[in-house]
């Protein structure tokens, strides 16, 4: 059955059924309603317009307007309904399978917490489905262009001017936004991969098919770099000038440096990277964007947020004389592209850039259609001592972390960390070592071991 994850409720499409969307719609309103309208965003999954039409007659039963903005990013959805001064929906599963789907929910205060979660679950409990008509909608195709303007006026005027950046339009979200982005700001955007199928795209687990796609593009197109996100556009990918996948936990450092920040709040899962940098505060939290920003309004201003999936926070109004962005508490795959193609410009290229920054480097992956209960049991086993499902090499254990699964550090300066996924029935493995290759290989080992214990 559909359940919340580490953001927002997700599950089988088949088994969001439209009684249970639209009970989850109206118990959301009833909850969190401020007497104004609700606004609904969705993603490019085929059961994203049922379910659209699912919220719309669930929030309507409540008595409130409904204002449908299409679809968009996440983001985007997030920033108009702060705008508004109201609340709002977004139908999504994100980055997991076409199969399944998803709700993220908005308050008046922003992103859904994990507090929020369980009187919500209660509520949709204790009431019945919606039986009213499908209501007229307000259609709100000005949410999308607000989300452009956001970063067309708040980057510098022809902040890209001669770069040459493919977009790998796949079924993402973002397909109208982000090529006019990069373009008001002057970049040569080469359109890539336009897909009629959704493609469930994990900016954390680029496989190695997509990843040796992506490289040929790089170099068939002579880019300066390649951009795409998820589906629903809040986790970013970017690749560099040399056909490389950069991790979103590179991305979050560039990022901040690039805005001025005085600490970050990340996952545990996170390269080391940021803080072997030595400027910046670093806090570190379980995984989810809700933990991430808990900490961050506990630290304040000056503090910026970002996960392994690259997915950005931006805690306070930044505005200088060329950064003007408003705060925005939400994950954001735009900022973390355009700030890192903006920074790398000094540099020549973004390759070299990166030469300039601590050689920790990550590689993840993950298996599929894997229960929780298995993959609960067997990082039980590691915390344990049993080691097995590990690659030889990796030297004595030095430090276990378990804030989230086991993130275990071994003398050798390698990181092994293994957890359930929050968001569907999978394991993740995340490896850190001193350059890519050996990330890859460590983690190709250990992903191999991984498949034979549990499949």
């Amino acid at each position: 059955m559909p359940e919340f994850g580490t953001s927002g409720l997700r599950g089988l499409a088949v088994e969001l059924t439209d009684d249970l969307v639209g009970r989850y719609a109206a118990a959301f309103v009833a909850l969190h309603g401020t007497g104004g309208p609700i606004f609904i965003g969705q993603d490019k999954r085929d059961s994203s317009p049922r379910m659209a039409a699912a919220v719309a007659r669930g929030a309507a039963e409540e008595g409130v307007a409904v204002v449908d903005c299409g679809v968009l990013p996440t983001p985007a959805l997030a920033l108009a309904a702060q705008n508004a001064g109201t609340i709002a929906i977004m139908i999504t599963g994100s980055h997991i399978p076409a199969d399944r789907n998803g709700l993220k929910f908005y308050t008046l205060s922003g992103e859904f917490t994990k507090a929020d979660e369980g009187p919500l679950a209660q509520a949709v409990a204790e009431r019945a489905a919606p039986s009213g008509p499908l209501p007229e909608v307000q259609a709100e195709p000005e949410a999308r262009e607000a989300y452009i303007a956001r970063y067309t006026s708040g980057f510098p005027p022809n902040a890209l001017r001669g770069a040459r950046v493919g977009v790998w339009m796949h079924s993402s979200a973002a397909t109208e936004v982000l090529p006019a982005i990069l373009s008001a700001l002057g970049a040569d955007v080469v359109p890539l991969g336009v897909s009629g199928a959704f493609v469930s795209v994990d900016t954390e687990a680029v496989d190695a098919d997509t990843r040796a796609t992506l490289a040929n593009w790089v170099k068939s197109e002579d880019l300066d770099a390649l951009v795409s996100t998820d589906g629903d556009a809040d986790r970013p990918l970017l690749v560099d000038d040399q056909g490389r996948v950069v991790p979103g936990d590179i991305l979050g450092p560039i990022t901040a440096a690039w805005c001025g920040a005085k600490g970050v709040v990340t996952t545990v899962s996170a390269n080391t990277l940021v803080d072997l940098i030595g400027t910046f505060e670093v806090s570190r939290t379980k995984i989810g964007s809700p933990y991430v920003i808990a900490e961050m309004e506990n630290r304040g201003a000056g503090f910026v947020g970002y996960e392994p999936n690259g997915g950005f926070l931006l805690g306070w109004d930044l505005d200088d004389s060329e950064k003007r962005l408003g705060k925005l508490m939400t994950r954001d795959a735009m900022l973390p592209l355009l700030a890192v193609i903006t920074a790398s410009r000094g540099a020549g290229s973004i390759s070299a850039m990166l030469e300039n920054y601590p050689e920790r480097r990550t590689a993840t992956d993950r298996l599929k259609d894997i229960p929780r209960e298995k993959s609960l049991t067997l990082v039980d086993a590691l915390l344990n001592g049993d080691l097995s499902v590990l690659p030889d090499g990796l030297g004595a254990l030095v430090a276990t972390n378990t804030t989230d699964g086991a993130r275990l550090s071994f003398e050798t300066g390698r990181v092994v960390h293994i957890r359930p996924s929050g968001n569907a029935p999978e394991l993740r493995c995340y490896v850190e070592a001193e350059s890519d290759v050996a990330a890859a290989e460590v983690l190709s080992v250990a992903m191999d071991k991984l498949r034979h214990a549990l499949m």
